[in-house]
């Protein structure tokens, strides 16, 4: 494992960084596979998106030439890209002079059991509510404490996930991942309009749906939804996909359309 800040080897940090007070910033989890950070493209758009929605000006090109350096140095494994606003004094107020800090972490691969792949996982069904704040919605902000309170509710191996909603009812994503439904052909996916995070997996897989022709509805899921569904999985971009098998007495295969993207998400991965 290796550390940098703002491009340079260190593995510490200024007390009063934003990042730590308010969480005031974003991150990326990246896969990296011979050398090389996959869907690269997507995490630089959604690092664009983020730093012009929280107005941090972030150079990307600079944040680029980073990352590729990190993942020729780390080979295989995944890095983790955390931007901040930057250092600032006491108060909510941001010194607008500031430069934002970009950290990078290298790490080794993560070693899932096979089998999450293969057989599927059983979904815990998380009681952590995720708060509705269209402002934020989508990006992956420093903020996760609905997802450390939600993953602090099940211990039992049992459970490779969780599933969450907001606090309406709706069915949003799983605790570190996005989740797909398939219903009579039909590919659908959580409105991450208000709440939850717009996952670089996600937007892979939606397009590949687009290109393979498959019908595609992204649209507000409930739990009835869940009910009627044929098939269900869930996603990331350092696994791909896990085909969900058990969610409370609800039972499913990994159906051919899962299998499918499943396939293609695999193929990303493995570049």
């Amino acid at each position: 494992m290796f550390s940098w800040v703002d491009g340079q080897p260190a593995d510490t940090l200024a007390v009063k960084n934003r990042g730590l007070a308010y969480g005031d910033g974003f991150f990326e989890t990246i896969a990296v596979t011979s050398g090389k950070p996959v869907l690269l493209a997507r995490h630089l758009h959604r690092l664009a998106e983020g730093g012009a929605r929280l107005a941090i000006a972030l150079d990307v090109g600079l944040v680029e030439g980073e990352l590729l350096a990190a993942a020729a140095q780390l080979g295989e494994g995944v890095l983790k890209l955390v931007v901040t606003r930057g250092d600032s004094q006491r108060g909510y107020a941001a010194d607008p002079l500031a430069p934002p800090r970009r950290l990078v972490l290298g790490n080794p691969p993560v070693a899932y059991p096979v089998s999450y792949a293969e057989q599927g996982v059983r979904l815990f069904d998380c009681q952590t509510r995720l708060a509705e704040q269209p402002l934020l919605a989508g990006l992956k902000h420093l903020n996760r404490l609905e997802q450390v309170l939600a993953r602090g509710e099940w211990s039992s191996p049992d459970f490779a996930e969780g599933l969450m909603r907001d606090t309406s009812g709706r069915l949003i994503e799983g605790v570190f991942s996005n989740l797909f439904l398939v219903h009579d052909g039909h590919l659908l996916t959580a409105d991450l309009s208000r709440c939850g995070v717009a996952g670089v997996m996600r937007a892979e897989l939606l397009a590949q749906a687009e290109r393979l022709g498959i019908s595609v509805q992204v649209r507000d899921l409930w739990p009835a939804d869940l009910e009627r569904a044929d098939e269900v999985f869930v996603c990331n971009s350092v696994y791909g996909i896990w085909p969900v098998y058990a969610f409370v007495s609800l039972n499913w295969s990994a159906g051919p359309l899962t299998r499918k993207l499943q396939s293609l998400a695999r193929a990303v991965l493995d570049v």
